[in-house]
């Protein structure tokens, strides 16, 4: 959905920048010109930073579980559940809210190897994992 929004922007800037046309004022036309360029460069940005979460995400097993945290895990804690893949904010699913984190994120790391029973704190807030799918 972010990589379709993104190049249908890239194209409707450019499409806009191609029928533009230049008047008595050479001014406006290259003013008009310069903003659809950098519409179109920083569309062209979400449309590279949408691609890596995809390539990331393309690499996270879906298969088997582990009894440990890793990248792939859904972890359940007392105080939230979290998916270790890429960061991408609150997912819900059948109501319940997961938080898809980064595994290079800080809860990230905290989580990384721990088991159902382990007890970690982050930001001086006591977490307790209950489940490791």
């Amino acid at each position: 959905m972010r990589m379709q929004a993104a190049q249908q922007a890239i194209n409707e800037a450019q499409k806009a920048s191609n029928d533009d046309t230049k008047s008595s004022a050479g001014d406006k036309y290259e003013t008009g010109r310069a903003m659809m360029q950098q519409e179109t460069d920083r569309n062209l940005l979400q449309l590279n930073e949408a691609n890596k979460l995809k390539v990331a995400l393309n690499l996270v097993s879906t298969s088997g579980s582990s009894e440990t945290a890793e990248t792939g895990s859904l972890v359940i804690t007392d105080n939230g559940s979290f998916y270790i893949a890429v960061s991408a904010g609150v997912l819900t699913v059948n109501n319940d809210n997961y938080f898809a984190i980064s595994p290079a994120s800080p809860i990230g790391l905290k989580l990384k190897g721990l088991k159902a029973g382990d007890n970690f704190t982050l930001n001086a807030k006591p977490y307790q994992v209950k489940m490791v799918i």
